[in-house]
């Protein structure tokens, strides 16, 4: 029995050593291995003059290495991974040759070359650059004469132990924090003396869109001027829109109207795609001023601003700065923050803000929009909202042709005689309205001439404050610009009041009359920067035009014609006036004419016009009134003094009390019958407001 489990044994011993020689017989994974690549050698010389040089080589895949000395030496020395082979050498310039093998025999050489010098290395030059991908990064490199090696330290540290390097070869350190570093390099040969250079570099985190003032190494360096003060803060109303940590906060103390802040950005601002600015603001009232800037920081005349309006107190919302309009052609690389433009702060809450994301984008939220109005810009929607049955497309093809987008407006049958449109929800800024550019105007493509059209702009957050006017179409199925004048509220409407925000536009095409299916085409909602002489009916009145007709309204006998100047001397010289004929009617005969807009008289009540008269003592009386309700009206009555040559009257409207007055009578020698005759013709030109 034991001889029988002794065979048994063997055998069991036997199969298991056959089986293990058949797992390790497949070797192919070694002879199918790569050769070895990306050799290299790192040369050590003592610096006793001794020429002792440790060579160490280098390189993935290998098993062992056959170095070269590149000298008189013909044996290699055999050098094993991770190990070295030191040599002595004479001075002089050697070609060291490295012969790496893998397991399966495979080889791979390379050659490097080794300087031995006994002489200190001269002209030593150090480079030292940050990496492009990451600023906090430093790649090194050097070169010299008569060197063996360089030794670097990058000044982080000032317990490093130095890191070794050859000529070609590129070192990278990555700095821990922003600063100013001296990067040290020695240049070593193989005696005792040493070169030595120095590289002063500065590490910083620039400045670059987007701003979100999150980063610890970013210095966010404010040029506060004129009593702005800038500085990054924990966010203190982490809240809907921005729970960030970190945001900016602006104190407007006294010193300029103009105070606020800039910041330098470490790269220009790229416009070439994305032309919208984004910024969240955290505001103390609703209606704050907020001017976006940028500027050129070596030409300040290269620069382009926005200014928007707040709509909510002590929330954060999210303002649009459009800047599609901007001069890629110029560099921007600094921006400008001016909270309340023209107003004096004070320090105070009601003087601060926070701010916070600042961001180019392509993208404009719906329904806001900024001025002008164009309906061709790319990544805008162009809401719209009609309303009294008005039907608005917003963007469609120009019907007289070409690429330009419009909007197209119908007012159906049965639209009521105040339906309109209102464009976007809301601008994003105010409408600059000062005390000389009070003009806005739109590109329309009417069915006929002699429409009125009016304009209506407001504050969004509150609609009672409102102004609107008016202009008339003078040609039909072509387009022309129509200039509304907001100066010159239309009837029954409020004065413009330069102190609200109107930031919001309706219109309205046939004003005042009933729908019957006209199309209207508008386009180009403009503010004006410099008045222009609105081509509508209004004061001064002069008859000279040819874009409009008066119409003139003459009652109870009265008839008034426009005619060539029948005495072009003296004081007038213009070829057109108008001619009243007085027939036998009634006492009154006159007639009238109604302008496109209430008069102003807020600054001027003094009136002026030239008449020719028949005789001495013929009596004019100039009445003004409110074309929708005649009982509002006033008055006054003056007396020729020349006969048959142009004299200018004065009417004097100082008493005048207020009331919309938008239409002008005349009638010559009130209470007198008139009969057609010369002795009752008149004529009169050039109605002016003094």
């Amino acid at each position: 029995m034991k001889k029988l489990k002794f065979i048994l044994s063997i055998i069991l011993i036997t199969v298991v050593i056959g089986a293990c020689k058949k797992t390790y017989e497949d070797i192919s994974f070694v002879q199918n291995s790569s050769a070895p690549a990306k050799l290299s050698a790192l040369f050590e010389i003592t610096q006793d003059n001794t020429g002792l040089v440790t060579i160490t080589p280098n390189g993935e895949g290998s098993t062992a290495y056959d170095i070269y000395y590149g000298d008189a030496t013909t044996i290699p020395a055999k050098v094993k991974p991770g190990g070295n082979t030191q040599h002595k050498y004479a001075e002089g310039t050697f070609n060291v040759k490295i012969v790496a093998y893998n397991a399966s025999g495979k080889t791979t050489e390379a050659t490097q070359p080794l300087t031995v010098s006994f002489k200190a290395p001269e002209n030593l030059v150090v480079t030292a650059t940050i990496d492009p991908a990451n600023n906090f990064k430093v790649r090194v490199s050097a070169t010299a004469d008569f060197e063996t090696m360089f030794r670097v330290t990058y000044g982080q540290n000032p317990n490093q132990v130095p890191v070794t390097f050859l000529e070609g070869e590129t070192k990278e350190f990555t700095y821990a924090a922003t600063g100013t570093y001296t990067i040290r390099v020695v240049a070593l040969s193989g005696g005792a003396a040493t070169t030595t250079a120095t590289k002063v570099i500065t590490i910083v985190d620039p400045v670059l869109l987007p701003l979100t003032f999150e980063s610890n190494s970013v210095n966010y360096a404010f040029g506060d001027f004129a009593g702005g003060n800038a500085t990054v803060i924990n966010n203190p109303n982490s809240s809907g829109i921005n729970t960030t940590a970190k945001v900016a906060r602006m104190i407007k103390n006294a010193g300029e109207t103009y105070g606020g802040t800039t910041l330098r950005l470490g790269e220009n601002i790229n416009f070439s795609a994305n032309k919208v600015f984004r910024m969240k603001v955290y505001s103390p009232r609703v209606g704050a001023k907020v001017l976006l800037k940028v500027e050129n920081s070596a030409n300040p005349g290269q620069n382009f601003e926005k200014e928007v309006l707040t709509t909510v107190a002590n929330q954060w919302e999210d303002l649009v700065f459009d800047y599609r309009t901007i001069n890629t052609a110029n560099n921007y690389n600094t921006l400008v923050w001016i909270f309340d433009n023209g107003i004096m702060g004070n320090g105070s809450a009601n003087f601060t803000w926070l701010f916070d994301d600042i961001r180019l984008t392509n993208q404009i939220p719906t329904g806001v929009l900024s001025l002008p109005v164009t309906f061709d810009q790319t990544g805008v929607n162009y809401a719209v909202t009609d309303f009294g049955n008005a039907s608005t497309i917003d963007v469609v093809a120009d019907p007289a042709g070409g690429a330009n987008k419009v909007a197209k407006t119908t007012k159906p049958t049965g639209a009521e005689v105040w339906a309109g449109t209102t464009i976007g929800s809301r601008f994003n800024a105010k409408t600059p309205f000062s005390s000389t550019q009070t003009q806005m105007s739109v590109r329309v493509y009417s069915p006929a001439a002699g429409i009125k059209v009016r304009l209506k702009v407001e504050d969004h957050t509150n609609n009672t404050k409102s102004v609107e006017t008016e202009a008339v179409t003078s040609v039909a199925n072509t387009w022309e610009t129509l200039i509304f004048d907001f100066s010159t509220p239309s009837v029954g409407t409020a004065s413009i009041n330069l102190a609200n925000n109107y930031t919001m536009a309706s219109i309205f095409f046939d004003f005042l009359t009933a729908g019957s299916g006209k199309v209207f085409y508008w386009d180009d909602v403009t503010f004006l920067t410099t008045n222009v002489t609105p081509e509508y009916l209004g004061l001064p009145i002069d008859f000279q035009s040819t874009k409009f007709t008066y119409a003139f309204g003459d009652f109870a006998g009265g008839v008034v014609t426009l005619v060539n100047n029948p005495s072009a001397s003296g004081i007038n010289t213009s070829s057109k006036v108008a001619k009243m004929v007085k027939g036998a009617g009634e006492v009154y005969a006159g007639s009238s004419i109604v302008l496109t807009n209430s008069i102003n008289f807020s600054t001027r009540k003094t009136f002026k016009i030239k008449v020719f008269s028949p005789r001495v003592g013929a009596k004019l009386l100039f009445k003004v009134e409110n074309s929708l309700n005649g009982g509002q009206f006033f008055e006054r009555e003056v007396t020729t003094t020349t006969a048959n040559a142009w004299e200018e009257l004065t009417v004097d409207y100082s008493a005048i009390p207020g009331g919309t007055y938008d239409k002008i009578v005349w009638i010559f020698d009130l209470g007198t019958m008139g009969d057609g005759s010369a002795n009752f013709t008149y004529y009169f030109d050039d109605i002016t407001l003094n």
